[in-house]
């Protein structure tokens, strides 16, 4: 699947690109109070590009220049601005 292919809500299926743009981590609180690792990033492809959320052990794992695929995924969007992120069924892994 491609990035500009993708709309908001679950991606059953595989998203593969470039990092070519990540924050460092920081921490932040979930609505349970528990502290979490949190890092913004840039994903391109052919297509087009999307921020890309990276959590917890995601975050800091990867650096600008990695190719990475995300399977099942998850698309929100906030403020305008679509974001993908591994979610709670899926996964980040580096290519």
């Amino acid at each position: 699947m491609k990035i500009s292919e993708l709309k908001v809500g679950a991606v059953n299926g595989e998203v593969e690109g470039e990092i070519i743009d990540v924050e460092d981590p920081r921490d932040v609180m979930n609505k349970y109070g528990m502290k979490m690792k949190v890092a913004s990033a840039t994903l391109k492809d052919d297509s087009g590009e999307i921020k890309l959320t990276l959590w917890n052990e995601d975050a800091g794992k990867y650096k600008v220049g990695d190719k990475v695929k995300v399977s099942n995924g998850w698309v929100s969007e906030f403020k305008g601005t679509k974001q993908l992120s591994a979610g709670r069924q899926g996964k980040i892994e580096k290519i």
